[in-house]
């Protein structure tokens, strides 16, 4: 693909104190800036549906149960990762200078990994949720009260306020050389490491670390639910009780399987100059069909969630003019 020089309005000195770098997949590649166009109006349907599920699962007394209260929490925060990427990328799509400074870099970066690391632990805590709720059915609202499902959200958002303020700290204390060119739409850590100077082996195994640490372990986390799932499940005597035992949780594995395939792919793989961008195009799909995907998954898979999202959907067309 050929490469447009850029604009004079974007050119200039390397500055630290004031810019990290230009966002150069917004305006290098020519078919990106059209793939960006397209994302708009997924991202306002993103917004629109993890939204109603919220107020669904919050307005219908019968979604007051734990999977429903992680999945209220799930789409809060699917919801958080496309908030903290889009508008930044829409507004730099608009804008001539498509400059970003070190501060909101940094930013952007802390709240996108916080986000990204608390979908991971509440893929997790839905994972057992399902496996307490087929191991000890009569026992379950016992085992999971709303106070431990409360604290198993609030473990969630902790880990994720820790591990990406410690990938921060480490990122941004790094020295920068002269380019100023990030290799992505947003401050992602590969792209922007890649302009340090002093970056060596030692912090990259560190920071892998933390990625594996949230990737795997939670992974991990949920294959471990999953296994026992499975055990009881092809104990079970009846094939209608395994169908059922299933199907509740065959909308949690879709999700699990399209956000772990997409994020391993991009942070787990070996990297090289030509990775970049692969990883713009993954980072596209992951910020944009993942939250999207969620909301339609369980939607289209419960009739629980059908019926509560039709009546929020009446609810707001009578209401309205």
């Amino acid at each position: 693909m050929e490469r447009k020089e850029l604009p004079s309005s974007v050119k200039g000195q390397w500055s630290q104190n004031i810019y990290l770098g230009l966002l150069y997949g917004i305006y290098i590649y020519s078919p990106m800036r059209i793939l960006f166009f397209i994302t708009l109006s997924p991202n306002v349907d993103i917004l629109a549906a993890n939204t109603s599920v919220m107020l669904a699962v919050k307005l219908s007394h019968n979604l007051h149960t734990p999977m429903y209260f992680f999945l209220c929490g799930l789409s809060f925060s699917e919801t958080c990762t496309t908030v903290v990427v889009i508008p930044r990328m829409l507004v730099d799509l608009l804008s001539d200078s498509k400059s970003i400074s070190i501060p909101e870099c940094a930013t952007q970066m802390f709240f996108f990994f916080g986000v990204g690391t608390n979908n991971c632990f509440i893929l997790a805590a839905m994972s057992y949720d399902r496996y307490t709720a087929i191991h000890n059915p009569l026992h379950y609202s016992i085992l999971m009260t709303r106070k431990i499902c409360f604290q198993l959200m609030m473990a969630s958002c902790i880990t994720g306020v820790v591990v990406s303020l410690c990938i921060v700290l480490i990122v941004f204390n790094l020295s920068f050389c002269d380019s100023s060119i990030i290799q992505h739409f947003f401050c992602d850590i590969t792209p922007v490491v890649s302009l340090a100077c002093d970056y060596t082996i030692f912090q990259k195994m560190i920071l892998l670390a933390f990625t594996a640490f949230v990737l795997v372990g939670s992974f991990i986390l949920i294959m471990i639910s999953y296994v026992f799932i499975g055990s009881i499940v092809m104990k079970m005597p009846s094939a209608k009780g395994r169908y059922k035992a299933f199907s509740t949780c065959s909308s949690h594995l879709t999700v699990v399987c399209t956000h772990y395939g997409f994020a391993g792919f991009v942070y787990l793989r070996p990297k090289n100059s030509d990775s970049f961008r692969e990883d713009m195009l993954m980072a596209v799909t992951y910020t944009v069909l993942t939250p999207l995907l969620n909301p339609i998954v369980y939607s289209l898979r419960n009739k629980e969630m059908q019926t509560a999202l039709k009546k929020v959907l009446g609810n707001i067309c009578r209401f309205s003019p």
